[in-house]
């Protein structure tokens, strides 16, 4: 355990912050990395959980914050802590104002359980990350997306006002339909992305958009990355408006998908069809169930095998030069790389031994010159971990970082470990 507190004054400290039925006794199963936690807290609401950060932060007890679960084992290792602060009871759709396409939601509601809840009046948060029991407060804190990213942005650009939870227990407003920013943050944007290491994010409110009528995808096949380049190349300056543009590789092909009216979809998707066609790359339109289908192991790419995942972020340009780079066995055998082509954040996958793993990581890292591409881990072996700094090297902004740490978190109890430079 973190410290030498005993179980039994965790559990009274806790049971008298948030009542015992919000308080049970950790098992093996949440164990996580070097967190193997004594006691797990649900509070029922936003104030008891800024009751419980108050008192982690007053009696120092370091904590986890846990939502799905799904991304725990992203990036960094998280350092000793005796309690996770689980948001499994924050749920609710706290106002859906349909008539301005916004809704206010509590961070551990599942993002698929409410857009489900959402399309009852046909609109939805455009986000799609590849874990559907991702929860909206891990989202949030990891800035997670998928391929409709391409159209929509990432988290951060479709919240409009956020509530957290401060180590001070004080619940602090931002954006949308409340109060302005607390000490001069845009606080939506600074969350979003901080893996969980400056406050508790308790509720978010969101840009909504309408379900659209009917989709359809292009799959464009290449055989060489040459040609895959110069397909891409063509669909981001055509004239269509896809809502993903997806590598795949292997075998080496982009999914273009339109999400529209009808006929809309249908003229579109022809005419990325006949730009790939003309450049001498296989085309294919699918819809209906093939459609559905296809997105679905899309989604499971690259998380259904073992290996570490490494986000690979870059300029367009360079995405064939980084595919020679990969097939010239740089990577070893057994890589794949997916993602968005259209905005140039990719996943690669690859398996084989730690040290083959750490080498291309650090390979990787080199080719890229300031500005033109980062690369940070987000799943790996606990040993591989300890090897490689997750977020890469921050430089001078590091000083920033931990300024603002001290500030959010001054007894350093949230998530530890979790930020960059060991935040």
């Amino acid at each position: 355990m973190g410290t030498s507190r005993s179980l039994q004054s965790l559990v009274d400290t806790a049971a008298g912050v948030v009542g015992a039925d919000s308080v049970r006794v950790a098992t093996p199963d949440d164990a996580f990395d070097h967190v193997k936690p004594l006691l797990v807290v649900a509070p029922r609401d936003a104030e008891s959980a800024g009751g419980v950060l108050a008192w982690a932060s007053r009696d120092k007890v370091p904590l986890v914050i846990r939502g799905g679960g799904t991304k725990l084992r992203w990036g960094p290792l998280t350092r000793p802590a005796d309690v996770i602060l689980s948001t499994a009871r924050l749920t609710s759709i706290i106002e859906h104002r349909y008539g301005d396409l916004t809704a206010t939601i509590q961070a551990g509601a599942p993002l698929a359980k409410v857009n489900r809840q959402l399309s009852a009046h046909r609109q939805w948060i455009p986000l799609d990350p590849s874990h559907e029991a991702g929860t909206i407060g891990g989202i949030l804190a990891t800035n997670d997306s998928g391929p409709r990213r391409h159209r929509y942005g990432a988290p951060r650009d479709l919240i409009i006002g956020i509530t957290v939870a401060r180590t001070d227990g004080r619940l602090a407003r931002s954006g949308g339909i409340v109060v302005k920013n607390v000490a001069g943050y845009d606080m939506g944007r600074l969350m979003t992305g901080s893996f969980g290491t400056l406050a508790l994010i308790v509720d978010a409110t969101f840009k909504l958009v309408p379900v659209a009528q009917a989709s359809r995808t292009v799959v464009v096949t290449a055989p060489s990355t040459a040609l895959l380049g110069s397909v891409l190349a063509a669909i981001v300056s055509s004239q269509t408006m896809p809502t993903a543009v997806e590598l795949e590789t292997p075998p080496g092909r982009f999914l273009v998908r339109f999400e529209t009216v009808e006929r809309a979809a249908e003229q579109q998707a022809s005419e990325v069809e006949n730009l790939a066609l003309s450049r001498g790359a296989q085309s294919d339109i699918v819809s209906g169930a093939d459609e559905a289908a296809l997105w679905q192991a899309h989604a499971a790419r690259p998380w259904n095998k073992s290996g570490c995942v490494i986000k690979v972020s870059t300029l367009l340009a360079e995405i064939p030069s980084l595919l020679d780079w990969l097939r010239d066995a740089e990577a070893g055998s057994d890589w794949e790389l997916v993602g968005r082509a259209g905005v140039g954040v990719l996943l690669l996958r690859l398996d084989g031994a730690d040290d083959e793993q750490e080498r291309v990581a650090i390979q990787l890292r080199a080719r890229f010159k300031p500005g033109e591409g980062h690369v940070s881990v987000l799943r790996a072996s606990a040993d591989l971990k300890k090897r490689l700094e997750a977020f890469g090297s921050v430089g001078d902004a590091l000083p920033l970082m931990q300024t603002i740490k001290r500030q959010f978190d001054p007894a350093g109890i949230l998530n530890p470990g979790r930020g960059p430079g060991g935040l």
